[in-house]
């Protein structure tokens, strides 16, 4: 029994050494006013950072940051906190029709596992749709090799909520821009569309190009709430994918908001010190390299192996017991 025991034990071991790639996650998190004021609560810095760290990609919105002090803190206490990884981020310029209120757009993000291989700083004069955005898309190219997409394009937004409408159908434009000038079909748009609520009629729905044009994909549903008060429900931030081949390496039913209150343990007023708003994220599948296959391969014809000798071992044992 003894023999027979460590070798199913090897099997068992075969068995658990065959791993797939680990899955990649993209966040787009909307931080409501961060700045200098919020950098100084240790508390909520805490919170932000455990969330941020669980993605290899971050969107931020409505970062604040006119001192340009509250993001170099950020990374290094994500660096502090997270020693087997190391954080760069990469800013829009700051954005806004009005001096005294502009926002930028902050892509934070693991170095092992991403790049930045190229910006854009979408222009908000062009013809057809001149001043169409409050807070101009900064789209951000991406290599992640481990990834099965290995390139992809982010186009972050955070609407107007008293524009939501023209500026979700803009954002078909710029879709359509961006292909054309890097030649990818593999897009995402994601961030705080205010996609939801009065903000969105659903008479207004057929009005926007992002919502009605084949190939694009809405991984947030409708009817889930990205919001922290427990008074409000509406799905205002979203995550978008064009084109199949980008939506077949989306890990499935992974987009979803991060309930980091109660992850967390917060009240109610603790989870609004630190946003009003959940994170939404998406899982893109691993890539499944020709290394990983051989070595699945070789980890099955050892199980082979393993069962064979069993079983001759088994055979052997009953023909000794019978004679």
């Amino acid at each position: 029994m003894r023999t027979s025991s460590l070798l199913l034990i090897c099997v068992a071991v075969g068995v658990c050494g065959v791993q797939g790639a680990s899955d990649f996650r993209v966040c787009a998190f909307n931080l409501q006013h961060f700045g200098d004021s919020k950098a100084k609560k240790n508390n909520v810095m805490q919170t932000l950072v455990k969330i941020i760290s669980r993605c290899d990609v971050c969107l931020l919105q409505e970062v604040r940051d006119n001192k340009g002090n509250a993001l170099p803190q950020l990374l290094e206490r994500l660096d502090s906190y997270d020693p087997d990884h190391r954080y760069k981020a990469v800013a829009s310029e700051r954005l806004g029709r009005s001096d005294s209120y502009q926002e930028q757009y902050v892509f934070v993000y693991r170095t092992e596992t991403v790049s930045v291989t190229d910006q854009y700083q979408y222009p908000d004069n062009r013809p057809g749709d001149v001043d169409a955005f409050s807070r101009e898309p900064f789209v951000v190219r991406f290599k992640a090799p481990r990834t099965a997409i290995k390139d992809f394009v982010l186009i972050p937004q955070h609407t107007t909520p008293t524009n939501t409408t023209k500026e979700l159908d803009a954002l078909y434009d710029v879709l359509q821009h961006v292909k054309n000038m890097w030649k990818t079909e593999n897009v995402m748009l994601l961030g705080d569309f205010n996609a939801d609520c009065g903000y969105l009629a659903k008479k207004n729905r057929k009005n926007v190009r992002l919502i009605t044009q084949k190939n694009l994909f809405w991984l947030i549903p409708d009817n889930i709430d990205t919001t922290v008060r427990a008074t409000t429900s509406c799905t205002y931030d979203r995550i978008v994918v064009h084109g199949e081949r980008f939506a077949s390496t989306i890990v499935p039913s992974s987009a979803k908001p991060f309930n980091f209150q109660m992850e967390y343990a917060l009240t109610e007023k603790q989870a609004l010190e630190v946003s009003d708003h959940y994170p939404v994220e998406v899982l893109l599948k691993g890539a499944t390299s020709r290394s990983s296959f051989n070595g699945a391969k070789e980890s099955a014809n050892q199980i082979k192996s393993y069962f064979r000798f069993f079983t001759l071992f088994v055979l052997r044992s009953v023909f000794q017991m019978l004679t």
